[in-house]
């Protein structure tokens, strides 16, 4: 039965909020600068009655403010005035679609789901979701962009993914499929709904990643846990922190990858092919534990989650212990630090002109930010270098200044890369869809300028 809290109950909440707002356990930035890469230095665990809790509060940006780029980087709005953008792809013709969303809202099981209401309501994480796709055509020779609503009433959507002429979305708790024709700037089908997927009554995780595999025969769904580590028991975990694997002919479903806490924006690596994703881990054990990474995703392979962290880490709060699942945990490919909260991934090739050669081969994250840290961690966009497809080096700071005098003025999620190669960056607390390119690059060419070099390619 779900808790009814009151509003005394509420203001109790408010307060305990509050002195775990001022009284967060520090984190220490030497540790958390030896958990990059692939042998993070790992502390011994903390115990909590309370976890201590601290998020910068939500700001805005200032007419005329924007994040701060790495030189010779250059920044500017894609788009503005949106509502709650978590999620941006790129389409073939060079329109970039905007996925506007927040989670449904959550049942009261317990007095800490008050507190992390409030806690995310504070930060901005709550924020109204438009629960829609927005396009928008970039304007040719400098014209202004065109921005209109693609596709409206959807149900909390994150992950899309093209596959010739079928759109797919996928919502919290479905899998859609909608006609898509080049050019459209609206979709009034109602869709199809391919599969289900697993959603509420409880949601912990609400966002679904999406990927198609290269020929467009499968299609991967991202579903993260629906707790910290079980407390709303195993049952509620059903397909849960897995990578689901679904064939597009047949509609089968399978578990390509499990053990994966919360994984988000699967992609494929340009040089092995392999599949990536970013992962947020498991919370309530310190501020320096336990490191949110990047990795490589091996079929049939399981990560640990709930049973222990960072291959044979235990975690000892998880009931029963199952030590048979721990021996077959996969220690990650690459840490990102802890609480980071990586929920944007997108892979750059070398020789994108719209990048510099410093930014050649790897991968771009995007750290949405901790919560539960001090000084907090993420609030930004990082590089990490790879080398035959596997990262090779510390992360480079991108792009920052998401943060700034206590307040969090935005806060980056989903990336991807336009047709030009220049980075896109959704800001949810921004309500902006950032644009990221080298000093002089040229600006991406308009539809029309796109259309007018085929016809050309195609006299030739």
């Amino acid at each position: 039965m779900h808790i009814q809290p009151k509003k005394s109950a509420v203001l109790i909440a408010g307060a305990i909020a509050a002195l775990l707002l001022s009284a967060c356990d520090h984190g220490d930035p030497a540790r958390q600068a030896a958990q990059y890469g692939n042998a993070p230095q790992l502390p011994g665990p903390r115990n909590y009655l309370l976890p201590p809790m601290k998020v910068p509060s939500a700001g805005a940006w200032k007419q005329g403010e924007a994040p701060q780029v790495m030189a010779p980087l250059k920044i500017s709005a894609l788009a503005t005035g949106l509502q709650h953008p978590r999620f941006v792809y790129a389409l073939p013709n060079g329109d970039v679609l905007i996925v506007e969303s927040n989670g449904p809202s959550a049942p009261v099981l317990r007095p800490k789901d008050i507190i992390m209401g409030i806690i995310q309501g504070f930060g901005g994480s709550t924020a109204k979701g438009g629960n829609r796709i927005t396009l928008v055509r970039p304007g040719a020779n400098g014209a202004p962009a065109q921005q209109t609503v693609f596709l409206d009433h959807l149900n909390s959507p994150f992950g899309v993914a093209l596959v010739g002429n079928d759109l797919y979305v996928a919502n919290t708790d479905a899998l859609m499929r909608f006609p898509y024709h080049d050019g459209d700037t609206k979709i009034t089908d109602p869709g199809t709904k391919v599969a289900d997927l697993p959603g509420g009554p409880i949601d912990h995780h609400w966002t679904k990643s999406l990927l198609a595999n290269a020929d467009g025969s499968k299609l991967y769904v991202g579903v993260g846990s629906n707790s910290n580590i079980t407390e709303n028991g195993i049952g509620a975990e059903m397909n849960r922190a897995d990578i689901l694997e679904f064939d597009r002919a047949s509609g089968a479903m399978r578990i390509f990858a499990s053990g994966l806490r919360n994984p988000n924006s699967m992609q494929w690596e340009p040089t092995s092919k392999a599949m990536w994703t970013v992962v947020n881990e498991r919370d309530e054990i310190g501020p320096d534990l336990v490191p949110d990474y990047l990795t490589s995703v091996r079929e049939g392979a399981f990560y640990g989650w709930p049973y222990s962290y960072y291959g044979h880490h235990v975690d000892v709060r998880v009931k029963p212990q199952r030590p048979d699942m721990v021996a077959k945990a996969i220690p990650p490919d690459y840490a990102l630090g802890s609480h980071v909260a990586p929920l944007g991934l997108v892979f750059n090739n070398a020789g994108n002109g719209a990048m510099p050669a410093s930014l050649g081969e790897g991968a771009f994250v995007g750290e949405h930010g901790s919560w539960d840290r001090n000084p907090p961690s993420g609030y930004k966009v990082v590089f990490v270098p790879f080398r035959n497809g596997m990262p090779a080096g510390k992360p480079i700071d991108v792009v920052t200044g998401f943060l700034a005098d206590g307040k969090a003025k935005g806060r980056p999620v989903g990336l991807a890369l336009d047709r030009s190669g220049a980075l896109l960056i959704a800001d949810d607390v921004g309500d902006t869809v950032w644009r990221v390119s080298a000093a002089g690059a040229a600006a991406q060419p308009g539809p029309q300028q796109v259309a007018q070099a085929a016809t050309q390619t195609a006299r030739q």
